[in-house]
């Protein structure tokens, strides 16, 4: 009997320390994510709210673009959110509709999100390399934003955080979504005369398209909104 006992005693200590380690495992991982460090799955939700991070005035001219560690505050700081509510005025205020300035001329339109997306993670290749190479100083400039950790990246369908490319240029991840969305930032780069912060806010546009109800919820969040509204929204627009 004290043999059975001792071994029901090894067993209880066994499972407490197994839940223990795996708590300690997740709030490790839920403190990445906010660091901008650590990638979270389609459809998940970190805990994040007004307090996390500074929200848009809508002037982004206020932007510092070097104090942004994490997609949460890259969308709060480029897209205001005051105006979101309900679900509905989060999918109105973050997604959005029609062609933009710029589209004719890129050849997309917000409207066909895999189009745009085939499009641009075609254009990737030869993008980079002529940027590369006769355009070295529009490449740094491209270089220094991207590799920041502020969104600029296919971390909902990858994992591969907030960061899509490392400092030598090679992608973190192979997928359409992370050319597309790496294509997108340099062609603005080298096509109009938009900002850091103004590039950033359109990076984020289309990764919104692409990943509707991991970056509507997580603008819902910082709006103070239940995400459980969102079940509905496509987690991902096209393939990988």
């Amino acid at each position: 009997m004290k043999e059975q006992n001792n071994k029901l005693l090894i067993g209880a200590i066994a499972v407490v320390t197994i839940l223990v380690l795996f708590n300690q495992w997740q709030i490790s991982q839920l403190s990445l994510m906010l660091d901008g460090g650590g990638s979270r799955p389609s459809g998940v939700f970190s805990s994040v709210s007004k307090k996390a991070v500074a929200l848009s005035s809508g002037d982004l001219n206020d932007v510092d673009i070097n104090s942004i560690q994490n997609t949460a505050q890259a969308l709060a700081a480029v897209i205001p959110l005051d105006g979101i509510t309900d679900a509905q005025s989060a999918i109105d205020v973050l997604i959005p509709t029609g062609t933009p300035e710029y589209g004719e001329a890129m050849g997309v339109s917000y409207d066909d999100p895999i189009g745009a997306l085939t499009k641009l993670a075609r254009a990737w290749r030869p993008l980079s390399e002529d940027a590369k190479t006769n355009d070295p100083e529009t490449w740094d400039r491209f270089i220094n934003l991207a590799t920041k950790p502020v969104g600029i990246s296919c971390e909902f369908c990858c994992g591969v955080g907030p960061t899509g490319i490392t400092a030598d240029g090679r992608l973190r991840c192979g997928c359409k979504h992370n050319p597309g969305i790496l294509a997108a930032s340099l062609w603005l780069m080298q096509n109009t005369d938009m900002t850091d912060a103004e590039v950033l806010r359109e990076a984020i546009r289309w990764k919104t398209i692409w990943f509707p109800r991991d970056m509507v919820g997580l603008g819902m969040q910082l709006a103070g909104g239940d995400t459980s509204a969102l079940q509905d929204v496509p987690g991902m627009v096209g393939g990988c």
